[in-house]
């Protein structure tokens, strides 16, 4: 069942102020997964990058008060086909040698429409730079509603990989990198 960011900021605060206050949450991380896709000149190739680290606390009162930092493993990035997993791990591409974690943390958060804005800077082979992230939030079957012990966040952005160096294998790889990112998260 859906619960997007203005549902869960209603019930909060019909629940009164006991419970309007920052919530921690710990990621999940068999249940999660960060999914990209990068167009290629054949067709689109498809990889996920687990979790190393995450730290999340989630405000559904004040939104702006809501804080995400995470770390992916970069260098066990996988994709559908063995050389394409070596390419993008290769020193043209991420470079998991001298950098093996990709790390976000967010700057600002909003709600807008049926989700939010996560405004944040990612780290991407030492670089840094903006990125900008919409984002739902659900609950899963069967919870009870209002229920936040248990949510899943859906994260899609993009990122172009040549404003991190990431410039290798141009000819067959495109530069924007589609994120889909699915996370489960559990109360603390």
């Amino acid at each position: 069942m859906r619960c997007h960011a203005l549902a869960c900021l209603a019930s909060i605060a019909i629940a009164g102020p006991a419970m309007a206050v920052p919530v921690h949450y710990q990621l999940d991380a068999a249940a999660s997964q960060v999914g990209f896709q990068i167009t290629s000149a054949q067709s689109n190739l498809k990889g996920l990058m687990p979790v190393a680290t995450a730290d999340i606390t989630l405000d559904f009162d004040k939104a702006a008060a809501s804080k995400v930092k995470v770390a992916l493993d970069a260098s066990r990035t996988q994709m559908g086909l063995p050389f394409a997993t070596d390419a993008l791990k290769s020193d043209s591409v991420l470079f998991t040698k001298s950098y093996p974690t990709i790390d976000f943390q967010s700057t600002n958060i909003h709600p807008d429409g049926q989700g939010a804005v996560v405004q944040g800077k990612v780290t991407i082979r030492g670089v840094t730079r903006p990125l900008t992230l919409q984002a739902q939030i659900f609950r899963p079957q069967g919870s009870a509603a209002g229920s936040r012990d248990v949510l899943t966040v859906k994260l899609s952005g993009v990122v172009h990989r040549h404003e991190f160096g990431a410039t290798g294998y141009p000819d067959l790889a495109g530069d924007d990198v589609h994120l889909d990112i699915r996370v489960r998260i559990v109360k603390e």
